[in-house]
This record gives C-alpha cells, sequence and structure tokens, in this order.
C-alpha cells in the first residue's frame, strides 16, 4: 500500500466519520441456498434469521461501541458453517464504518519499514493456504480442524459483509489482507520484526534484542475467606488501538465437541478476537493475558507460516475447551511462536465461594517460540492471588526467552520476583476487597511518589507513557475491564476505556501529539467505567 493510497483512504474513512450518528444499528442475515448468496435486512432484528444483531457505535460518549450477534437459532436448521459465516458478514457489515479507521490506525504503528510488507504478505498468504489445506484433508476426523473451518468461514463473512457495506458507500473495500492484518495484530508484534531485513543487526550483545512495551497488567484475586474472585486485566499499547468494541456473541453450535459458542469479549473493529485478551465464555472459563517479550532473537528462526496463528488457537481453546487443561492442550497445538504471552485461564466450576477452590481453577499457560509449558497454579488462588506483567513465571520460559540475561544486565526491572509492578501487586493487592477496589488497583500510577516507580510513568500498574519528561509518546494502559465470580457468571463486565487518570493525572488529548493517526477517535479521553451484558433475547 503507497502513502498516496492511504492519504485517499485516511481522507474517506474521515469523511464517514464526519457524518456518523450514535442511533442503534441493527440487521438480520439469511442465507439463500437457491442463490448461494446472503439477503441482509437492514434496522430490523428478526428472530428467524440466520444471524441478527446490532451495533451501537457510542465509542465518543462512552468510550465503547457495542456489538451483540445471535446466530444458528432461526427456524430453518443451518450447518455450523454456514452460522459463523452469517456472524461474520454481519458483524463485518454492521462495523465496517469502524474497520477503516481502525486499519490506517494502526498499519503505521507495525508497519514502520516497507521492506517487511513483501514477506509479511507471503507469509499470512501462506500460513492462510495451509490453514484451509489442513481444514479440508483434517475436519471430518479431528475437532481442532473443524473448528478451525468455522473461524475462517467467519473470516470469510466478515470481509464480505464489509465489502457489502463498502459497495454502499461507494468505497474501495478492505482487502483480504487488511483483514489478515487486524486479526494478527497481536501476531504482527513478533511477526514483524523477525520477518524485516536487518531488523536486529544493531541491538549488540550477540543473539538478544529489545522487543517493544510489555502488553497488559492482570489481576486474579479471591478475598480471604473464598467471599468472592475479582477478575481485572489492564491492556498496554499505542493509544492509537482505543477504537474499541465490546462484543457479546451466542452461536448455536450443533457440533458435540464444542464446549460453548457463547461469550462476551472486550475487542476492536475487525478483530475475531479480543488481542486484550478478555474473555468470559459460556462454558464457565475465564481467560486473560500479558504479553512475553521474546529477547532471544534466535528463537524466532523457528517462525513458520505452517502453523497456527495466536489468535486462532486462543480462539480454538476458548470453543472447544472445558476444563484450564484442556485448554493448554489445545492451544499448544500448531504454536506458531508469535504473540508470545502469559495466559490465564480460571475455571468458575472449580471455584465454590465460601467454601473451597478445587485443583484446576487456575491454569497458566505460557508460549514463546518451540515451546508451550502450563501448570496449575490454583494453590495461588487459595494464599490470595495471582498477579500478570508480562514477565514470564515458568522457570524454562523465563530462561529460554532471555530474562536471566536481561536481569543480568540491565536489573531488578526483568526479574519475575522483583520488578516494580510485581512489588506493587504484592503490597497493594490485600487492599482489593471488592470492584471497587480492584479498579483503583488495575487503574493504579502514582509515579511521583511510589518509591516502587522511582519517578517513571510506565514502572506502575497503569503506565502513562505520554507522560515522560523525555520523549513522551502516546502510549500506555489504555483501558481496564473487571468482573467478580457472580458478574462473570452471567458474562457480566465493567470497562473503561482511555488512559488512567488515577491520583490526579490529567486525561490523555490528542491534541498534545501532532498525529494523525487517530482517525474516529476521541479527543480527549475522561471516560467511566460502562456496565457490559447482553441485551437480546436470549433463544
Amino acid at each position: 500500500m503507497d502513502k498516496q493510497s492511504i492519504k485517499l483512504c485516511l481522507l474517506l474513512t474521515y469523511l464517514a466519520a464526519s457524518v456518523r450518528t450514535y442511533q442503534l444499528q441493527e440487521a438480520t442475515v439469511y442465507w439463500d441456498a437457491a442463490q448461494k448468496s446472503v439477503i441482509l435486512k437492514e434496522g430490523v432484528m428478526e428472530t428467524e434469521g440466520g444471524a441478527y444483531g446490532y451495533f451501537n457505535d457510542t465509542l465518543l460518549l462512552t468510550g465503547w461501541g457495542v456489538l451483540e450477534i445471535s446466530a444458528g437459532y432461526g427456524g430453518n436448521p443451518q450447518h455450523d458453517e454456514t452460522t459463523f459465516f452469517l456472524a461474520g458478514y454481519l458483524e463485518g457489515y454492521l462495523t465496517a464504518g469502524q474497520m477503516f479507521p481502525h486499519y490506517y490506525n494502526m498499519y503505521p504503528q507495525l508497519i514502520k519499514d516497507e521492506k517487511v510488507l513483501s514477506p509479511l504478505r507471503r507469509f499470512l498468504s501462506k500460513q492462510d493456504q495451509w490453514a484451509r489445506e489442513q481444514v479440508k484433508l483434517k475436519r471430518s476426523s479431528d475437532p481442532l480442524w473443524k473448528h478451525l473451518g468455522l473461524i475462517l468461514a467467519q473470516l470469510d463473512g466478515l470481509h464480505a459483509g464489509a465489502a457489502q457495506w463498502a459497495k454502499n458507500k461507494h468505497m474501495e473495500p478492505l482487502s483480504a489482507f487488511a483483514l489478515q492484518f487486524l486479526n494478527g495484530v497481536g501476531d504482527l508484534l513478533d511477526l514483524v520484526p523477525a520477518l524485516t531485513p536487518r531488523s536486529n543487526s544493531s541491538t549488540g550483545g550477540g543473539a538478544f534484542g529489545m522487543p517493544g512495551m510489555g502488553h497488559c497488567t492482570a489481576l486474579i484475586k479471591v478475598l480471604p475467606g473464598f467471599e468472592n474472585l475479582l477478575f481485572g486485566h489492564s491492556s498496554w499499547y499505542t493509544y492509537a488501538a482505543t477504537m474499541r468494541i465490546y462484543k457479546h456473541w451466542n452461536f448455536k453450535v450443533s457440533d458435540t465437541q464444542a464446549a460453548t459458542g457463547k461469550l462476551s469479549f472486550s475487542s476492536y473493529p475487525g478483530f475475531l478476537m479480543s488481542l486484550d485478551d478478555f474473555y468470559l465464555l459460556g462454558s464457565g472459563l475465564l481467560m486473560t493475558q500479558t504479553s512475553i517479550g521474546v529477547f532471544n532473537i534466535s528463537l524466532f528462526s523457528q517462525l513458520s507460516p505452517h502453523s497456527l496463528l495466536a489468535w486462532q488457537r486462543v480462539r480454538l481453546a476458548n470453543n472447544l475447551a472445558h476444563s484450564g487443561e484442556e485448554w493448554a492442550k489445545i492451544f499448544s497445538k500448531y504454536n506458531s511462536g508469535t504473540y508470545n504471552s502469559q495466559y490465564m485461564v480460571v475455571d468458575l466450576s472449580r471455584v465454590s465461594l465460601g467454601h473451597s477452590i478445587k485443583s484446576g481453577a487456575l491454569t497458566v499457560v505460557e508460549q514463546i517460540p518451540g515451546k508451550v509449558a502450563h501448570s496449575d497454579q490454583t494453590q495461588a488462588l487459595r494464599r490470595g492471588y495471582w498477579p500478570s506483567y508480562n514477565i514470564p513465571f515458568h522457570a524454562d520460559i523465563y530462561d529460554l526467552s532471555g530474562y536471566g540475561v536481561m536481569w543480568n544486565r540491565y536489573g531488578e526491572d526483568f526479574s519475575y520476583d522483583l520488578c516494580p509492578r510485581a512489588k506493587i501487586l504484592r503490597r497493594d493487592q490485600a487492599k482489593v476487597s471488592d470492584l471497587n477496589s480492584l479498579k483503583h488497583i488495575m487503574r493504579y500510577n502514582n509515579y511521583k511518589r511510589d518509591p516502587y516507580s522511582k519517578g517513571h510513568p510506565c514502572k506502575t500498574l497503569c503506565c502513562r507513557n505520554d507522560l515522560r519528561p523525555r520523549r513522551p509518546r502516546p502510549g500506555g494502559c489504555y483501558d481496564t475491564k473487571v468482573t467478580n465470580y457472580q458478574m462473570a457468571i452471567k458474562l457480566v463486565a465493567e470497562a473503561i476505556n482511555g488512559p488512567t487518570t488515577h491520583g490526579g493525572l490529567r486525561p490523555f488529548s490528542w491534541q498534545s501529539f501532532n498525529l494523525s493517526n487517530h482517525q474516529g477517535l476521541p479527543h480527549t479521553y475522561n471516560f467511566s467505567f460502562v456496565t457490559m451484558r447482553s441485551t437480546l433475547r436470549q433463544p
């Protein structure tokens, strides 16, 4: 994509954004088997349709858009593949107006050297081709490939629905690569540096390099008498990524191998996954993660397009797993070695409030290129809490990814036990007793006074990189999602979009930065928490 094309698309998306309304968009889609085409009805939700739902574009009012889709519950039976395709089509159609600016906001964040574009296109194309070939060969004998086929059908539907919206607006549609790019944003955080020619030649110190900003802080807290379980996550990344949509999906899946087709999660336009990740699943599982920077860049020589990207394996594990252990085993298959992260899976069926927390309540899964490790860490919950802050827990993952070397070179910022966030969470987690105190700690930033922060606005739980006195950048901790046991059972959470204002920090405003990559985003972020729950009548 050349600069002229990007400028033209930015202009078009700006014009589209200038006429945005905040009325509820509703629609229903059907599959016409005779014509082999989709029938779309705007402005209505008919429960007999192949898929129906709404999108409420309230980003500039509350910080979040809300999308809800129900699929497969119509009067006419349909194949699971049709259900997923129609769900994707409806989402693509309803949210295409947000997908365009989000793509053009994110593109320059990841593609800083155009030399990487050709190898990246080839890798993603080969990976997609390989995955589809495996689906054709193995879907009848292996549930994993059958369900990947459903996910790819949903991706195809997303592309088709967004293309129909663009056609109606007399605009060029987003390319297949754009959809691969959006869904692979997490994977691209590792894939782009690995594919960029000579990207690590000047790092010094042999085969060790410095990845970008760590992504996210998470806390899982159990009260002293097991009265409640609290679950919180704050995302860290560029503020250009704050075009948020909270999604509720309810897909009827006939395949008996499926654990659930119902989930609620924080997400973005054009994404068929969370990225954060923050999932409440109908199976009774909760999942979140923080990313792991891989300093040992020699590991990236193992990357191959004959693998499943992290976003695909997360979806597969969410669809198929009935337990944390099962989630880990499914996720481990065909490891791409991209979007390397620590995943935390809570199984609510193993938690009996006020009584006991059984083994298997918390499974911790960590991925790096060539290896996925997992373990039952329920004992940590029994003791009170599990923290996560972008540093591996498992000793072999920690050592192989290069954290031991980095600790020896640069000090305790790379220590699992002694990095600033570990110390702050160890000190303050005991103050968490309810949802409000969980919100407080997940938005915590007292960098000017906290001795563990040492005056650095990112050596804390909710980073404000834009407040650095030298080389401030519009990035850091830009959201928080929280829930508790009772809410999570009902797939309900509370979420806030925007950099923290904890302790009187000034709200972030784009006017401080002369940048163009914030099309369609709020000018200033000073939102409150919003309750996220399904409102569609359940079939």
